[in-house]
């Protein structure tokens, strides 16, 4: 029913500014009664970070800021919801307007700023649903004014990690001034270090993941890669949004906005810095692939370069939820015409070819 009508939502919602719908669309979820999941492809499951994902389809962070429609959008049909970002106190983010689409870029700008209810709320929304059935995590973050960006990642994890399957620690948003510093190596040794011992000490089991950039170059990625290797995180989400704007670009009024781009324009981007990364972790650490991916194929393409999950956003935008079915179906007849049970032997096999592509 949800995917039959959405071409008439669309045409809707996007008569609003963008962030108007995407607040009608949240409460229109919430309002949904609960749904079970539609089971997946057998073939299409996942091991990572400990866990066992029905199927590699996940939300990215930023859709459900606050925790409140995790469980319609699993009902969706996606294998994993990450929900945040999270800081340690409330924040309104950036003024508005502060996310734009476009249209013929089949690509969104934002620069909400991190924009958050706060530890407090989500900490109570993430643990009512205790429980209940589906894999969440967690995005978390700094407050713009804190004094100690450090303590407030550790705040953040002591609080959650007991009521997630993972925590993705973000030091690659580009609507928070200074904070892609932290991607330094020093910083980021120190940081991974505090976090990794805060989710230690709350006794929890979660994740720890690292979201990274896609602006970073190559020398910056090898000491990220070889800081997370050491100190033993579980996981990477390969990336963020781009400050770059690609000259292609159809929307060349609104590509002057600032703010992260995603959706199509980073697809190439992202995927040949998931397969860089891949090439220097290999099977140590799972990927998270995330930037572009509005279809099968291109989730099929991610899983070449490397990843083991992969991760949605903008492209909902445009396709609706139906995607996620589409991009599951998909799969699952790849597999089936390459004679495969599974998507192990897919993952990273096209990787130095996909690197070598930039």
């Amino acid at each position: 029913m949800i995917d039959a009508l959405f071409p008439l939502a669309r045409l809707l919602l996007h008569g609003l500014d963008a962030e108007t719908a995407h607040d009608l669309t949240i409460r229109g979820l919430a309002l949904l009664p609960p749904r079970r999941p539609p089971a997946d492809d057998a073939a299409l499951a996942v091991e990572a970070f400990g866990q066992r994902f029905p199927n590699p389809v996940g939300l990215a962070a930023g859709f459900d800021k606050g925790a409140r429609v995790a469980d319609a959008l699993l009902g969706l049909g996606f294998g994993f919801v990450e929900v945040g970002g999270v800081v340690p106190r409330p924040q309104p983010g950036n003024p508005r307007p502060r996310v734009f689409r476009l249209a013929r870029d089949r690509a969104v700008i934002n620069r909400f700023g991190l924009n958050s209810e706060g530890l407090d709320v989500v900490a109570g929304r993430l643990q009512a649903r205790a429980g209940r059935a589906g894999i969440v995590g967690v995005n978390i973050g700094a407050n713009k004014e804190s004094q100690d960006r450090l303590a407030d990642y550790v705040a953040c994890t002591e609080r959650l990690a007991p009521h997630v399957a993972f925590i993705t620690v973000n030091v690659s948003s580009p609507n928070t001034p200074g904070l892609r510093d932290l991607q330094g190596e020093a910083f980021l040794d120190d940081l991974l270090a505090r976090v990794v011992a805060a989710r230690d000490a709350s006794g929890s089991s979660a994740a720890v993941i690292l979201k990274i950039a896609p602006d970073i170059a190559l020398e910056g990625l090898d000491a990220m890669t070889a800081t997370a290797l050491r100190r033993g995180i579980q996981g990477l989400v390969v990336s963020n949004t781009t400050i770059a704007r690609p000259a292609t670009l159809a929307e060349s009024a609104l590509a002057k906005e600032t703010g992260g781009l995603s959706g199509r324009p980073l697809f190439g981007p992202a995927t040949r810095l998931l397969a860089e990364t891949y090439l220097r972790v290999g099977d140590r650490i799972p990927l998270v692939g995330v930037g572009g991916i509005d279809s099968a194929e291109a989730a099929w393409t991610k899983i070449r370069a490397g990843a083991r999950l992969v991760q949605l956003y903008s492209a909902l935008v445009y396709e609706g939820p139906g995607l996620v079915g589409a991009i599951k179906r998909g799969l699952s007849q790849r597999l089936r015409a390459e004679g495969l049970t599974s998507l192990a032997p897919v993952v990273g096999r096209d990787a130095e070819e996909i690197a070598r592509s930039a």
